[in-house]
Order: structure tokens, then sequence, then C-alpha cells
């Protein structure tokens, strides 16, 4: 019996990503030809590996069988022929990422014009989601995470500032109108913009620390958009539509033209920056290698001694 690499690869990207359409956008390829090599391998096996409805595709028995055994098999794999890909004068190949809107928006635009510019023969995917994701089953070969979102048994690198505050502001005529708050329970009789996560869970309570004192407030607003929408919020915070809560980096634009206005700006929060994160193998694909390397490089630059940007 002869089976072809390529469709026992096909298998594992659909069953891992629970769909073939799923699958095309996680490997890169096409729905069609995942769903032929898929046909073609269980015709050769003469066995059914996944069962099909027009909501789902899901392992059977036998799939799950062939897909526990197969999995490490191909990373292993993988990582021997990414070692003759170590061999070549610059590492070639996907590298795929899996980033919060956060990340990037606020952290690779300075990060992958130069790395793309040093490896020119690396093709980089970003996959941006808000949500808790198994990088792997999604086809992806690092994330971007912070600290309270990363995955269990994986290495982490810290990448980009390593500390960051969220910000709150408003539009200098709404404060003139509706007064400024000096504390942050008086948020409480404002209207605040809020967003909303994938999970459904809103963006609040809005946390604030003031010389070890902590203040939690849960307000409401006109306004709730979802963590992707972001802009949106902005514009109508800048329109005089109410307080927002955000990334400073992410409002400072507005708030160094002064279309918004700092708000409590003591008691702004700060927090640790995020991680690059990735599986702890042996054998790193050369892309994720030269990636890894090329952000612990820049790190070191950025933050000499002692010192946190």
């Amino acid at each position: 019996m002869s089976t072809d690499f390529t469709d026992l690869a096909a298998f594992v990207t659909v069953a891992r990503a629970g769909g073939f359409r799923e699958g095309a956008r996680a490997g890169g390829g096409s729905a069609s030809r995942l769903s032929e090599a898929v046909r073609r391998l269980e015709a050769g096996l003469g066995v059914r590996l996944l069962n099909r409805t027009t909501r789902s595709v899901a392992p059977t028995e036998a799939g799950a069988r062939l897909l526990e055994r197969l999995g490490p098999a191909l990373a292993e794999v993988e990582s021997a022929l990414d070692v003759v890909n170590g061999f070549r004068d610059r590492p070639a190949g996907t590298l795929r990422l899996n980033v919060p809107l956060s990340a990037a928006r606020l952290v690779l635009p300075t990060i992958v014009p130069p790395f793309l510019a040093a490896y020119p023969e690396i093709r980089l995917e970003v996959v941006v989601e808000d949500g808790f994701v198994d990088v792997l089953a999604a086809g992806c070969d690092a994330g971007i995470r912070y600290d309270e979102r990363l995955e269990l048994d994986m290495i982490a690198v810290p990448i980009g500032p390593r500390r960051q505050r969220f910000a709150t502001a408003a539009a200098p005529a709404y404060l003139d109108r509706r007064g400024r708050p000096d504390h942050p329970r008086d948020l409480l009789a404002h209207a605040c913009l809020l967003g909303r996560f994938p999970s459904g869970a809103l963006t609040a309570p809005w946390e604030f620390e003031r010389a070890g004192e902590i203040v939690r407030v849960d307000p409401a607003g006109p306004l709730i958009v979802r963590v992707g929408a972001s802009d949106l919020a902005v514009a109508a915070a800048v329109a005089g539509t109410g307080i927002i809560h955000l990334f400073e980096d992410w409002l400072r634009p507005q708030l160094d033209s002064g279309t918004l206005e700092p708000v409590l700006e003591p008691w702004w929060q700060e927090f640790s920056g995020p991680f690059l994160y990735y599986p702890g193998r042996r054998h790193l694909p050369a892309p994720l290698r030269a990636f890894v390397d090329f952000v612990t490089t820049r790190q070191a630059v950025l933050t000499p001694a002692g010192r946190t940007p």
C-alpha cells in the first residue's frame, strides 16, 4: 500500500482545524485540494477517517487513532526537513503567528518590516485572534499573548514594551459638558464606551490603581464594540460620545493631538508587556528560530541591563 505524505498531512490539518475551510486557512492551501487529498487517502486505506456534516468535520474512531499516531510523526518529519533548511545561507519557509489585535496594532509594526528585510525568503502570515487559542491546533507556529493568557508548557520570550498602561480618556467637549472625574467611582455617572471579547464577556470592570489601592468599576454607556472594532470606539470618544478605556499606546496619537484628554491619569494601571510563545521543541522550524533570535536580539538592544521601556 502506497500513501502520499501530502495526503497524510492534509488529513492532519483538516482534523486539527475541524473543517476543510478552516484547514485551508490554517495551512495556506485550498479547501477543495484538502478535500480531494482526504478522499484519496480514505480510498487508499479503505476506511472513512472523517465524519462530514454541513456544520462540522470530526475524526471517526479510525481517524482519531490515526491522528494520535500521525501528529508526533509528522512533527518529527518536519523537524528533520527543517534541519536541512538550517544549512541554507538564509532560512526560508512560512512562519505563522497567532496574535491579539493589540499586538498586531502596537507591537508588530516595528518588528515585522525589519525582520522581513533581514529574511527575504521567509513568508510571514499573521492570524489576529483575541480569544484563547491553541496555536498548534490553529496551524500556527507561535503566538503572542499577555502572561495571564499564556498557554501552559510553552516557552515565552518577551516581545515589545515590557510595561504598558491602560489609559482612560475623553474628548474635551464631553468633559466640559459632563464634568471631569476625580475618582474612578465617578465614572459610574458617565457615559462609557465598552468592548466585548469574542467569548461574549465585556471588557469590564475597568481596573485602576494608585498608591497600592485598587479600584474596580463596572461602568455603563451607549456603545459596546467587539474588541476588533476598537477604532470605532476611539472615533466615538473623539466625537464626544463618552469616556474610553484602552491601551495607552493605542490612544497616544489622540492624546498627543489633544482630541482626547487624559482622565484619571494618576490611576492608570500598569501591566506587563506581551510575550512571544511557542512549543519547546528540540528542533524549531528555521523561520521560527530566525524570528525568536531576531526578537531576542532586538529586546536586548531595547532593554539594556535592568531597563524596561
